[in-house]
């Protein structure tokens, strides 16, 4: 789950406790350890809907499910090669109406949510959980029409996204109602699905690939370019190079300043490419503290290998900022980074088409569209300290 590197930062923001009332306030502040999860079905469709609550136990680190009472079973059993997981789903609301389902404190992981057709999940020997794979020509679910959140509850609270990181498919908004209010993300605008699709179908080059269509005339999914390029679909794979090389290069006679966090104006790196074609920071001591060689196009759609963000207080985060500014298109152009104004993001005809496609079509222009999406907190992201209360709508399509 990509955006549970973002836990330890929110966590840090959780307002502490005045320690003369500690033990009544930390009572008082205690999120419920079973949490009501609610799904509600506005999708207009009549297919049957199926739920799954797939996750990490946080204490033990073993994989497991949720059933709709709470209850967390770890997985056991499993092959070499990975057999058929046992049916855990659970049964989702028909269209019009509400389910709700019991999250337990201390799990981190996901809610799938299918259309019409159950998933299909497998089991390897050492108990590690097969999830669907979509982008690969067998993947058993290729053809169901299915999406999911990720999620994260623990004893600082919720955090809960409506990710688009790998795919978009299913059109849902998250919600959590507790003591910071009731706040909402990952809202489509009315025909924001269609419109999306229909942005990457009509854009030039290898974009309308990222859809994948059933046979029936479904438009099941736009997958994300990184997995469109590893999978069966195809992708462009030196789609980016010509704009890595153009951005490498302005470094080599201009500054870029990386001031990576937003709370701390005043910590900043200087970046310069040297003759080599490696990007290298200093910090304000003239220290170098990180070196970034050219990456490649997969590199950049991934947000790792030559971008890869270690969890540090240093290269992480720089790393983090490099790839953000250029699946929005502004590094090379804007040499202050990150920018703030989401107007300067996507502008270039050279971009992450995918993650415009979508942020275009949110009513508050947020979302998850690439892993390091919230640089700038442009993610559909939700948290609550003590939440009471959580939803996920299945929205019109």
């Amino acid at each position: 789950m990509r955006t549970r590197t973002l836990l330890g930062l929110l966590t840090a923001l959780v307002v502490s406790i005045p320690l003369g009332s500690a033990a009544a306030a930390q009572a008082a502040a205690q999120p419920p350890s079973l949490l009501p999860l609610s799904v509600a079905n506005n999708s207009g469709r009549a297919e049957q809907v199926f739920l799954y609550v797939l996750g990490t136990d946080l204490a033990s680190g073993k994989l497991g499910y949720v059933n709709a009472a709470g209850a967390f079973t770890p997985w056991s059993g499993g092959s070499n090669p990975p057999s058929p997981a046992p049916d855990v789903a659970i049964a989702g609301p028909g269209n019009g109406s509400t389910t709700t389902i019991q999250l337990p404190r201390g799990i981190s992981g996901r809610m799938y949510m299918s259309f019409g057709q159950k998933l299909t999940f497998l089991l390897a020997q050492d108990g590690g959980l097969v999830q669907p794979a979509p982008w690969a020509a067998n993947d058993p679910n290729r053809d169901v029409l299915f999406d999911w959140s990720e999620f994260t509850y623990n004893d600082a609270g919720l955090w809960l996204n409506s990710s688009q990181v790998d795919m978009f498919s299913v059109p849902h908004a998250v919600s959590v109602t507790g003591e910071r209010g009731t706040s909402t993300e990952g809202q489509l605008k009315p025909g924001g699905r269609d419109a999306i699709l229909d942005a990457l179908a009509n854009e030039p080059g290898d974009w309308a690939k990222l859809i994948h269509t059933r046979a029936d005339g479904t438009r099941l999914r736009a997958l994300a370019p990184r997995l469109a390029m590893e999978g069966a679909d195809g992708f462009d794979p030196n789609y980016l190079d010509g704009y890595l090389t153009d951005t490498w290069n302005t470094y080599k006679s201009t500054d870029l300043t990386v001031v990576p966090f937003q709370f701390q104006p005043n910590l900043k790196y200087t970046g310069r490419t040297g003759g080599d074609g490696v990007l290298r920071f200093k910090d304000s001591t003239g220290k170098e503290v990180a070196a970034f060689p050219q990456p490649a196009t997969k590199d950049v759609f991934g947000c790792d290998g030559k971008l890869a963000a270690p969890n540090d207080d240093v290269v992480g985060p720089l790393a983090r900022t490099l790839c953000a500014a250029l699946h929005r298109s502004t590094l090379g152009f804007l040499h202050t980074q990150p920018t703030y104004d989401g107007g300067e993001f996507y502008t270039r005809p050279v971009t992450d088409h995918y993650s415009k496609a979508v942020h275009a079509n949110m009513v508050d222009g947020k979302a998850y569209g690439f892993a390091f999406d919230d640089v700038g907190n442009f993610e559909s992201l939700v948290f609550d300290g003590v939440p009471s209360s959580v939803t996920i709508t299945l929205t019109s399509f």
